[in-house]
């Protein structure tokens, strides 16, 4: 059961009390660093006194922790994502989102194919960023048939009428971000302009 604020700030006062027992600080000593009162600090460490944001700050830099010691914040769990990968038509596709919501991020390898496949370009909803790491990716995009290579990037309008293979001997790897309610991805840099 998740406990109350109440309980987590009740709890804040012996953790303080503890923390300064251990690195051996008078209540003076630590006054005179955080600018706190020694009453003050006194109060909070017996509950008398309710821990708040403007006291924690200093309180945390004078004891070298994180805010989430103070208060005794849970662990925030394994960020790292399990790829499960898909495959189907010659195309392993990497979810590198692990949360659902309006904009996916994924890593795909395309094979090659003997003979090279016709383009058969698709469109639905959204917008795509793309961007090649390894190989040549070609694009069948409208009227436009591209080939990128690595370091190379392209963003659409899904609605427009799209298509992409493994254009090289070997196989093509590249980053896309899908955003299917459609809103453009903008690189921060503005066009023309380089980025290092």
């Amino acid at each position: 059961m998740a406990e109350s604020v109440d309980d987590v700030l009740t709890a804040v006062g012996a953790r303080l009390r503890a923390l300064r027992l251990r690195r051996q600080v008078t209540l003076a000593q630590l006054s005179e660093t955080t600018g706190i009162s020694v009453s003050t600090l006194s109060r909070l460490e017996s509950g008398h006194r309710r821990a708040s944001l403007e006291l924690l700050l200093p309180l945390a830099r004078a004891h070298r922790v994180p805010l989430d010691d103070l208060v005794g914040a849970p662990p925030t769990g394994d960020p790292r994502v399990h790829l499960k990968p898909t495959v189907f038509h010659g195309m392993t596709v990497v979810p590198l989102s692990q949360q659902p919501g309006p904009m996916q991020a994924y890593k795909t390898v395309l094979a090659p194919r003997d003979p090279a496949p016709e383009p058969d370009p698709r469109t639905h909803e959204g917008y795509d960023w793309l961007y090649v790491l390894s190989g040549r990716l070609r694009l069948v995009l409208g009227e436009h048939d591209l080939v990128l290579g690595p370091g190379e990037a392209a963003e659409f309008d899904t609605r427009t009428p799209h298509w992409f293979a493994a254009a090289g001997p070997g196989p093509v790897e590249f980053l896309s971000l899908t955003n299917k309610q459609g809103e453009r991805i903008h690189l921060r840099a503005r066009p023309g302009e380089r980025t290092a």
